[in-house]
């Protein structure tokens, strides 16, 4: 393919670390706009799996996406992603969140304040990779005249993960992108890109603000074959997260605030088998060939600037895009060619 449609690439965390340099040749050979690494703690690290993605490639552009502003203090996070800059120029792009809470949690990181936690690391974080002394006394952070040694010259644009009004308001306010969980359905995405503005207004910022969607992924020849082997994955996330602005937006808070209580420990398994098919529909890219471009196609035109595939089953991964390659990229009408910078 000589020119990238606006779709790219999500590894998924439970793919065995030895297996990335392969699967990210795979994804630049194909023709992919870009790639992404997440860090779902505790599988492998984002940072370590981009250099090892990055040093396997030539050009695709690779993104972490994303890494818990509590678990590195933004001064290491800045380091490591200034490293990584200088030694792929231009190539780099650094997604900041504040993690799923349970592992936050986990690790006794919880912050008193999120919003100010992130408003201060991505700010410092950016300082720091484009050479400035840092000094300051935050609420979550603190800095006494730090500086990095090496510095990126061509410093990496910050992504936020994200997901509710307030913090998507500050993601367009101190940002480059946004990082966009999956589970996010083209109302989500709309809802999204006005949040944004509204935070870029705040900050007087009028340059594009730049929207990396994930979709949890399952192409087959096969159409139901496909959906079915994506329900319990999507069951698995939607107990993950069952009040949040991507269940109100598309209007299922209340529904399965239900079905998670009354699950309990099992309320993956019993949405999985009450959920409606059409949240399955509508909530993951899943289908034969047609339906994943219709799919794509329309979170592309409801403000995605790229569409980033998170292939399920993990093992099947580089199977589906080859098929995608193929059969699905061609089908994509909508955007123009995305790229993560």
């Amino acid at each position: 393919m000589s020119d990238p449609q606006p779709v790219g690439v999500v590894i998924s965390s439970q793919t065995p670390p030895e297996q990335i340099p392969e699967l990210a040749r795979e994804t630049e050979r194909l023709g992919f706009a870009e790639l992404w690494l997440p860090e779902d703690y505790f599988f492998f690290g984002g940072l370590t799996a981009a250099g090892a993605a990055l040093n396997a490639t030539e050009s695709i552009p690779i993104g972490v996406g994303v890494v818990s502003a509590m678990a590195r203090h933004p001064a290491l996070l800045a380091m490591e992603a200034a490293t990584l800059a200088r030694l792929h120029p231009g190539r780099l792009s650094l997604g900041i969140g504040l993690g799923v809470p349970h592992w936050v949690n986990q690790m006794g990181l919880m912050p008193k304040t999120q919003l100010g936690a992130l408003r201060e690391a991505v700010s410092a974080a950016r300082a720091l990779m484009a050479g400035e002394t840092v000094s300051r006394e935050g609420r979550v952070f603190s800095f006494d005249a730090v500086t990095l040694t090496h510095p990126a010259p061509e410093p990496p644009p910050i992504y936020m993960g994200v997901i509710g009004p307030k913090m998507l308001s500050l993601a367009g306010e101190v940002a480059d992108g946004t990082a966009v969980s999956v589970l996010a359905s083209p109302a989500y995405v709309s809802w999204l890109r006005g949040r944004i503005a509204e935070g870029q207004a705040k900050a007087g910022r009028s340059e594009h603000h730049r929207v990396a969607t994930f979709a949890l992924y399952g192409v087959d020849r096969d159409a139901a074959a496909a959906k079915a082997a994506l329900r319990e994955i999507a069951a698995f996330y939607l107990a993950a997260v069952p009040r949040s602005a991507l269940t109100d937006v598309y209007g299922i808070a209340d529904e399965l605030w239900e079905m998670n209580e009354r699950g309990g420990a099992d309320a993956a398994a019993l949405i999985a088998r009450e959920m409606p098919d059409q949240w399955v529909e509508d909530l993951v890219i899943a289908g034969d060939p047609d339906e994943c471009a219709a799919k794509i196609d329309a979170l592309l035109q409801a403000g995605s600037d790229t569409v980033c595939l998170f292939p399920m089953p993990a093992d099947r991964s580089a199977e589906q895009l080859r098929l995608t390659a193929d059969e699905v990229l061609p089908r994509v009408r909508a955007g123009g060619a995305g790229t993560v910078r």
